[in-house]
């Protein structure tokens, strides 16, 4: 989501030099339009390999792990992407994680872990090692396989003297099994420096099965020395961090400092995460190879690239979704047995640049031009065969900006949103009737970036309040962004009289947890009254249920 003052695109002659350019403009000579070129040259310029380090150029030293001298697991655990038969795990070393290299310099380091059934690790039926390597940040990654569905399941790691946090995670149900319930979480949008990680204190202590984050992980903006809304006056953050994320070194650091905070490692080691990225991840509101000040597309693919890589290397992803270059296969479908199936969709990296220059406008020619994507055309064919051999009761879609209409004035021709589906109306139309032919009955969307939490009715037409509703839109509103927010923000009436569909708008912080069952979901918007202390109590502000076969939101 854009923030003030950071929409519209300038032209590149209007930037002035960063210290970070001569960076950038070397490794864009490694880099075509649309990706690096997979030749050893870009590969040793940034480590960017398009599979594990080779013999060879990557041949790092093995470091004695009983040389650590300090704790090497201070970024925590985490798990994700579960299957009836397998999970993710997930670790990163790093005694100094405010510094590039984590305090483990170029050097291999041996990893062991296990999985048990248990909390105090008596029943044991995984275990292994694995190599962290230098050249992904000494990140740890193991797909556990062999594993029982549906079965809780606790693990950790172990480097020389040093026993990582333990974790808790849990498989899917076996394909095929008709599951009669299944609790999720969403998040999204969590700056560091707009305050405390409060929600996800309280996430970690849900009765949830899987937790879906719907991108804006980390923020590009400088965090300074007191970290911004949290005003720390018991530490002082690095000046490292007091500067815009550039570079691959950058983004590393920027997600260690977001990982030191205790409240987000508690959420990972509660609860496996089915991660999405969105705009922040890399730079506010880019498209593609677009970013919002007119940059010269190679070097901001370079950009790209450093962070698709570290996003990589910091969250509990498989070897399928390892970045090649400034390019990564990111979307990707999950199922809960019959209950539900989850199409977790990318909408930044595939997407047309903004219309009209990013900024709130009429649907005009430049908006609605048919050729114009969210998703780009693949992801869209994906998504549609999807809907039409799914076996499903509930088709979940997890992404990240606002899939409803979303009139921003009471206006007889209404400005929208060119950052969002609004903005992309022939985009949205064809997956409306793409849903419509594939008989998609329990059709719900979970969405990110607004900062606010909505509960929308899908419309067949959302300028006819009487055409037929066709699914369910959540928006989790943010963990951090936007800092304490209010219940009712200035533009809360206009917004409820415009757009007749939105059936709730919340300013607060929080977080959404929905309950599927075969009867009906149920969503419970969670909030907290501020995040620039810590310590705020969580409570329901609404709950809305919509039953199987009846889209409509009811409060409850």
């Amino acid at each position: 989501m854009a923030l003030p003052g950071r929409t519209g695109r300038r032209p590149a002659s209007a930037l002035a030099p960063t210290p970070h350019d001569a960076e950038l403009r070397t490794a864009a000579r490694h880099v075509s339009r649309r990706r690096f070129l997979s030749v050893t040259a870009a590969a040793a310029a940034l480590a960017f390999s398009s599979d594990l380090p080779a013999r060879g150029a990557f041949a790092a030293p093995r470091l004695r792990a009983a040389r650590i001298t300090e704790d090497p697991f201070t970024l925590g655990v985490a798990s994700g992407d579960p299957l009836p038969d397998s999970v993710l795990i997930w670790t990163r070393l790093a005694p100094a994680p405010f510094t590039p290299d984590g305090g483990l310099g170029q050097q291999q380091v041996e990893v062991a872990w296990e999985v048990a059934l248990d909390e105090s690790f008596g029943l044991v039926v995984r275990t292994g090692a694995a190599l962290a390597h230098p050249e992904y940040a000494h990140s740890v990654r193991v797909d556990v396989r062999g594993l029982d569905p549906a079965t809780t399941y606790h693990y950790r790691f172990r480097t020389g003297a040093w026993i990582s946090p333990a974790g808790r995670t849990r498989t899917a149900p076996a394909a095929g099994d008709d599951v009669t319930r299944l609790r999720l979480a969403a998040v999204a949008c969590q700056a560091y420096h707009d305050g405390y990680y409060t929600a996800h204190r309280h996430l970690a202590r849900e009765d949830v099965d899987v937790v879906f984050h719907l991108g804006d992980y980390l923020y590009e903006y400088a965090v300074d020395s007191a970290g911004g809304a949290r005003n720390y006056t018991d530490r002082v953050l690095p000046s490292v961090f007091d500067r815009e994320t550039m570079t691959l070194a950058d983004y590393r650091m920027r997600y260690a400092l977001c990982k030191s905070d205790p409240d987000l490692r508690a959420a990972h080691a509660a609860h496996p995460f089915v991660v999405t990225w969105d705009d922040h991840e890399t730079e506010n509101n880019y498209a593609a190879e677009y970013d919002e000040n007119g940059s010269d597309p190679a070097l901001f693919l370079a950009r790209r690239a450093a962070a698709y890589r570290a996003y990589w290397e910091n969250q509990p992803l498989r070897a399928g979704q390892l970045p090649d270059g400034p390019d990564a296969r990111l979307y990707r479908r999950l199922h809960w047995g019959t209950l539900a199936q989850f199409d977790v969709l990318d909408t930044r990296q595939y997407r047309s640049d903004q219309a009209y220059d990013d900024n709130p406008h009429v649907p005009g020619p430049e908006s609605d031009d048919p050729a114009r994507t969210l998703t780009g055309d693949a992801q869209e064919r994906w998504l549609l065969d999807g809907w039409a051999s799914s076996g499903a009761l509930w088709n979940v879609m997890p992404q990240q900006v606002c899939f409803s209409q979303r009139r921003l004035d009471l206006g007889a021709e209404a400005k929208l949103s060119m950052d969002a589906w609004d903005g992309y109306r022939a985009s949205r139309g064809r997956l409306v009737a793409g849903a419509k032919q594939a008989g998609v009955d329990n059709w719900l969307v979970l969405t990110g970036d607004v900062h606010v939490a909505y509960a929308f009715d899908v419309k067949d037409d959302f300028d006819d309040p009487a055409s037929a509703t066709l699914g369910t839109e959540l928006t989790c509103t943010s963990v951090t962004s936007g800092r304490d927010g209010t219940q009712r923000p200035a533009n809360w009436d206009t917004s409820m009289r415009a757009n007749p569909h939105l059936r709730f708008y919340d300013g607060r912080r929080g977080y959404l947890r929905v309950e599927l069952n075969r009867e009906n979901a149920r969503a419970d918007f969670r909030t907290v009254p501020a995040v620039t202390t810590p310590g705020a109590a969580v409570s329901t502000a609404a709950s809305f249920v919509t039953e199987a076969g009846a889209p409509g939101l009811t409060p409850v």
